[in-house]
């Protein structure tokens, strides 16, 4: 972008990006990088373990930053905008509540910098193929099988689906600008972590093509050469990294209320299209009422699915009084606030005698893990964001006194970690109802 106007170094307005891997590289290589007004001095890192202390590449910056940008702690972020004489903070990462965005900007305006939030105008990409967007309200509300469930129907629809997931660039940055995984070989290959097979790997082992990376303008035009329909598969409840022809949000009512008090989930439930109430058959009918009311009043227009994710365990006789240790989705646990999830439910469903806390066995950043987020207290989070946080989840897991581990989680941890005593998988998957509401819905927008 050219603004027609020169701008000197010592006249650029000076940024931080607050930012997790995700969001914040995006909104600076769709905005900031190709805008000479300003410059950005640093991103800072929260939510995710070891990812401070790197450098966002030159290779993905551009010519007006031949050294990258350093990666900090968003703990220093005071100490920085003195560093660095900085002018704004801009918001990007996702799953906050509201009162802690503002404490956040609070920190901010005090410290004497402006504080901003991006909004889609100028973050989303526009696809020359049909794009349907899911999103959510919360990490953990099951944006996953509603991804799956939309592929599903896209195919029944004889349409070729490349799913472009919400970015975990955990590892070398740049190797990791535009990725591809079409076989379970792939995932090796990028040396994928826990968090990225959770989401990759049921897509492919359903047929499906999954882009992912850095650089999501790259990745969408490679996406859209072996495509006809585009589906985005958001992260945590972060908003579309493109133009959406068909929004569908997804709702938690486990969580009543939250659709209108974390950021950016209230938004995207006032863009949606279609409000998915996910998990209506294990949640409080009042909590159903209260999401559905909530989502009537921010947005009026939007379609409203109720649907089930009923859980299923092969097997699920062995569970009956047994000590069962369960594991589920790591981020759905930790920053989506969640106590429980599937594994949980088919624990109690299938009468397990006792539901081991797996607190006293949890070793080196796992058991930091519970020190941090101190209402998880009945589950294991299936943390691995890297080599040695999944040796130290396969050690909590095998030191554990109990006789069975139900797993909960959207891959088989069986085939990544050596796992010393009998475990279960937990899966789940949308109703046909509400597949079927949905595909009414897609239909409409792709006639």
């Amino acid at each position: 972008m050219t603004t027609g106007t020169s701008t000197t170094a010592k006249n650029r307005i000076r940024v931080i990006i607050l930012g997790a891997a995700g969001r914040d590289f995006h909104d600076f290589n769709t905005f900031w990088r190709k805008d000479p007004r300003y410059e950005v001095v640093v991103f800072t890192a929260a939510q995710i373990p070891d990812i401070d202390g790197r450098t966002y590449p030159a290779e993905l910056c551009g010519d007006r930053y031949p050294n990258g940008i350093p990666i900090e702690p968003e703990e220093k972020l005071v100490e920085l905008i003195h560093k660095y004489e900085v002018d704004q903070v801009a918001m990007a990462y996702s799953d906050l509540s509201h009162e802690e965005v503002m404490h956040k900007a609070a920190i901010v305006n005090a410290a004497g910098a402006d504080f901003r939030i991006m909004g889609h105008k100028h973050t989303m990409i526009s696809s020359n193929k049909p794009v349907i967007a899911v999103c959510a309200v919360r990490t953990g509300c099951g944006k996953s099988q509603t991804s799956r469930a939309v592929t599903g129907i896209l195919k029944g629809m004889g349409k070729r689906v490349a799913a472009v997931r919400h970015p975990m660039p955990y590892g070398d940055l740049t190797k990791q600008i535009c990725q591809r995984f079409a076989t379970l070989e792939d995932l090796n290959l990028h040396h994928c972590t826990i968090e990225e097979r959770e989401e990759y790997e049921p897509h492919i082992q359903a047929g499906n093509v999954v882009f992912a990376g850095i650089d999501y303008e790259r990745i969408l035009r490679e996406a859209e050469k072996e495509a006809d329909v585009i589906l985005w598969d958001g992260g945590n409840n972060d908003m579309s990294f493109y133009r959406p022809n068909l929004y569908i949000v997804v709702a938690d009512p486990h969580r009543a209320g939250h659709e209108v008090r974390y950021y950016p989930g209230e938004t995207n439930a006032r863009m949606a299209d279609v409000v998915l109430i996910n998990k209506t058959g294990t949640a409080n009918p009042e909590d159903v009422k209260t999401v559905e009311q909530n989502i009537k009043r921010i947005n009026p227009n939007a379609k409203i699915i109720r649907a089930k994710s009923p859980v299923s365990v092969e097997n699920a006789a062995s569970i009956k009084g047994k000590r069962v240790l369960v594991v589920e989705d790591g981020p759905t646990l930790t920053h989506g606030g969640m106590k429980f999830g599937a594994g949980h439910i088919a624990a109690k469903n299938n009468g397990a005698a006792v539901i081991v806390d797996p607190r006293p066995y949890a070793v080196g950043t796992i058991k930091k893990t519970f020190e941090k987020y101190p209402h998880v207290t009945e589950v294991l989070p299936a943390m691995g964001y890297g080599k040695k946080q999944m040796k130290e989840l396969e050690s909590t897991i095998n030191a554990a006194d109990c006789d069975l581990v139900l797993i909960g989680t959207p891959i088989d941890l069986g085939r990544l970690l050596k796992i010393n005593k009998p475990a279960l998988r937990v899966t789940y998957e949308l109703d046909q109802p509400s597949i079927n509401a949905l595909k009414t819905e897609i239909e409409r927008v792709l006639k």
